[in-house]
């Protein structure tokens, strides 16, 4: 053990959903740690204070997206990003976390150093300056793409006069009042942009290479709020938190083993609210429901405006932009005044920090999940990669309260490096990391970690398994091995067995 003490035992990466509820984990299941979280911006919230595009919102119910110790207090349950910036910043407060935060802090490396059993991070500040911090366990809540560069899916915009706009760095001036309006996307982003722009626009059309399939749902859960009307806050939420898990299980499986099921359930929901006569080719993408996530229409808002005459869906390919608007393949042409181009995004690992173990690059593509939460081989790290067909939430209070776990039991046993263990002649069998088709999926496979066909070695997208197991399985299971820094890193126990 080194004389000098890491500045912390837990160093946060990230101050939004994962970082927050990571900290908020620690304070009650492992309140003897100290900790900090180093945030990159000026503020908290990570994806909710970042994206200011029009009618920013969840597209998961919030008593999921909440977190499992705070209820969700608001009586919509499909949420906008005020109203979660709200409900972070109440945490903060009430939970003395605030503190704890450094923002300003991009964190730029880090580096594990065996022999001292700690991490030796850089952080670049705002005046441009560096600074380092060490850590014995270091926790990346940064996310799941890139900040700073969205997906780009290469479009010459030629002689277009007007302005283009990507939702990831949308202006704050930004004045679409009488104005023509294409968003280019069908995905999450698009279909919130497209009535939210609506109702000031002269027309926003939404246009699509390929649909995407839809589900409408109330933004209010009525369930929910009868509940808080009848019971203790708490209780109410914990009861809809359970539903609303059940439910989202049960969907996602049906849509998987009973896929025309869900087709017919889909479309059966658009033509009640357009109409039994309704063209439902734009509505009906080549692949089946949750194949790629399902995209939220709360209260009907979008087919509402396409009522409205408002907006309008139009599927094609793009064959090039024209001085006021967009020419398709088909010769048709979209007037446009602004260009939104909700493309997506590109997928990022551990935040692009550049991670390495005493001194060696770490090439996570050649590392195997551990569940969902480590990497073999790696020590002292964990990371959050959030359900695909689930809210993020659910993964990122469970990977907390198991490293809470694990730091419980590192300090139990007077040992500081935690690693999961795997031999080079491991012989296990791999598996497809994400059985999804969405681009951003897709196109960031090559980066993404190696998952296996067996637990706990491989990225589950199946929260009430992956519960059940971090939450009741032994953290000493024979793998997650248990070790003091020098000595070989070897355990206490193994150098008395050495010796005698």
């Amino acid at each position: 053990m080194l004389a000098v003490p890491a500045d912390f035992d837990v160093l946060i990466v990230g101050a939004g959903i994962s970082g927050i509820g990571m900290a908020a984990h620690m304070e009650m299941l492992s309140p003897g740690r100290s900790y900090a979280i180093v945030e990159r911006r000026e503020n908290l919230g990570g994806t909710w204070d970042l994206f200011r595009y029009p009618g920013i919102r969840s597209d998961s119910d919030m008593h999921t997206l909440g977190f499992v110790f705070e209820p969700w207090k608001h009586e919509k349950s499909i949420a906008d990003a005020p109203a979660i910036l709200d409900y972070l910043n109440r945490i903060v407060d009430e939970r003395d976390i605030r503190r704890h935060i450094r923002f300003g802090h991009k964190v730029v490396s880090a580096n594990w150093r065996s022999d001292e059993a700690r991490w030796h991070v850089t952080m670049q500040l705002e005046d441009g300056s560096q600074k380092l911090m060490t850590a014995n366990f270091l926790y990346l809540g940064s996310g799941y793409y890139d900040y700073d560069q969205p997906y780009d899916p290469g479009f010459d915009f030629g002689d277009f006069s007007g302005q283009v706009v990507h939702p990831q760095f949308w202006p704050e001036d930004l004045d679409y009042a009488g104005k023509k309006v294409v968003v280019i996307g069908s995905g999450a982003t698009a279909v919130t942009i497209v009535p939210s722009m609506a109702d000031k626009a002269a027309h926003v059309t939404m246009l699509q290479r390929t649909p995407t399939w839809m589900f409408s749902r109330p933004a209010k859960d009525g369930f929910a709020n009868f509940l808080r009307s009848i019971l203790p806050e708490k209780l109410a939420y914990r009861i809809t938190r359970f539903k609303n898990i059940k439910m989202q299980d049960f969907s996602f499986k049906l849509a998987r083993n009973k896929p025309q099921r869900v087709k017919d359930g889909l479309h059966k929901r658009i033509r009640k609210i357009m109409g039994q006569d309704f063209d439902l080719t734009p509505f009906t993408p080549p692949y089946n429901p949750w194949d790629q996530r399902l995209c939220l229409v709360p209260d009907d808002d979008l087919f509402n405006a396409i009522k409205q005459g408002k907006a309008s869906v139009v599927t094609g390919r793009i064959n090039r932009f024209l001085k006021t608007g967009v020419e398709l393949e088909t010769g048709e042409i979209l007037d446009a005044d602004i260009v939104v181009t909700a493309t997506g995004l590109n997928l990022a690992l551990a935040g692009k920090i550049a991670i390495s173990q005493d001194g060696a690059p770490v090439q996570f593509d050649q590392r195997f999940y551990y569940k969902g939460c480590m990497f073999s081989n790696l020590p002292n790290l964990a990371v959050v990669f959030g359900y695909l067909n689930a809210s993020w939430t659910l993964r990122a209070d469970i990977n907390s309260e198991f490293v809470c776990r694990v730091l419980n039991e590192m300090e139990k046993r007077g040992v500081d490096t935690a690693v999961p263990v795997l031999t080079e002649n491991h012989g296990l069998e791999e598996d497809d990391l994400f059985d999804f088709s969405s681009g951003y999926i897709q196109r960031g496979k090559h980066i993404m970690p190696k998952s296996a066909t067996t637990y706990p070695w491989r990225l589950n997208q199946e929260y009430v398994y992956d519960r059940k197991v971090l939450r009741e399985a032994a953290v000493d299971d024979g793998i997650l091995a248990f070790r003091n820094a020098g000595a070989n890193a070897v355990m206490p126990e193994e150098q008395l067995e050495a010796a005698e």
